[in-house]
């Protein structure tokens, strides 16, 4: 099993360069009961893993790729000051290979490889590399595992899991970062990951229960939906605080007999969860 580390001194580095800024799905106000589930097309239909899978080829892989490597090298790869290098191999290789410019609005592509978020409009924003590598290896997946992420923004981390597991489930609730995210993950061969138009709040139970649920903007709690829909032993990386303070990432596993323990790996600063009017 893959363990990813990251160590409490990360609060010096992400204050410093502007703290972290994940997209995500707004203020959280728990209803009594979920709402109707909107109908939506799914893309595709549900599949078996497959013995054979290999991961995607994006088209445009092939571009800055020599930037990729550096970022790895320099941003993710490398022990810094406040900062764990993230080591596993299949991770490092995902971040090498998804090509992060075309999730960017093209505007801010010469600035994609940077060690920072960058915005992509309806107040959201693509996550630091670093940290999407982070939240990647601290899901700690198998190859035939089933994750679902809250929070679909510009693409990018759902693209990056693609790469971990052919099971990947995203929810987004801003119409249209769905769509534009839904076009570029096509676009780039990442067809086979299932994109729904909804309040992540609520998880998808249709495809539950999950192995891991990576939940990038910040909550007042844990959704309990998204606790019901996972399964025993697996985890959520979920960023927990409120909008206009310091949150912290956590890890929260359910234990085979149903209880939870919960680990804080960093403070961090995330958009706040959106929720449906």
């Amino acid at each position: 099993m893959r363990v990813g580390k990251a160590i409490a001194a990360g609060i010096l580095v992400l204050m410093v360069t502007g703290a972290v800024i994940a997209f995500g799905l707004g203020s959280i106000d728990a209803p009594a009961r979920a709402p109707e589930p909107q109908l939506q097309p799914e893309t595709p239909p549900d599949t078996q893993p497959s013995t054979e899978w290999e991961p995607p080829a994006p088209p445009a892989a092939t571009e800055r790729a020599d930037e990729r490597a550096r970022m790895v090298e320099q941003q993710i790869a490398r022990q810094r000051l406040g900062r764990q290098p993230i080591k596993d191999r299949v991770v490092l290789n995902a971040m090498r290979t998804v090509p992060r410019h075309v999730f960017v609005p093209k505007a801010d592509r010469r600035l994609a490889y940077q060690d920072s978020p960058l915005r992509i409009g309806y107040g959201q924003t693509i996550s630091q590399p670093y940290i999407v590598a982070m939240m990647s290896e601290l899901l700690e997946l198998k190859e035939d595992a089933k994750v679902l992420e809250i929070g679909t923004g510009s693409g990018y981390q759902a693209a990056v899991l693609a790469h971990l597991t052919p099971n990947v489930y995203t929810v987004e609730i801003i119409d249209p970062l769905f769509e534009r995210a839904a076009g570029v993950l096509g676009s780039q061969d990442y067809g086979a990951v299932r994109t729904r138009h909804g309040d992540g709040y609520f998880g998808w139970a249709e495809h539950a229960p999950f192995d891991a649920i990576i939940v990038t903007c910040a909550a007042g709690h844990l959704p309990p939906p998204l606790w019901d829909q996972l399964k025993p032993g697996g985890r959520i990386v979920i960023p927990i605080g409120g909008p206009y303070e310091v949150q912290r990432l956590i890890v929260v596993t359910k234990q085979l007999d149903g209880s939870r323990r919960s680990t804080t790996v960093m403070s961090v600063r995330f958009v706040p969860m959106t929720r449906e009017e």
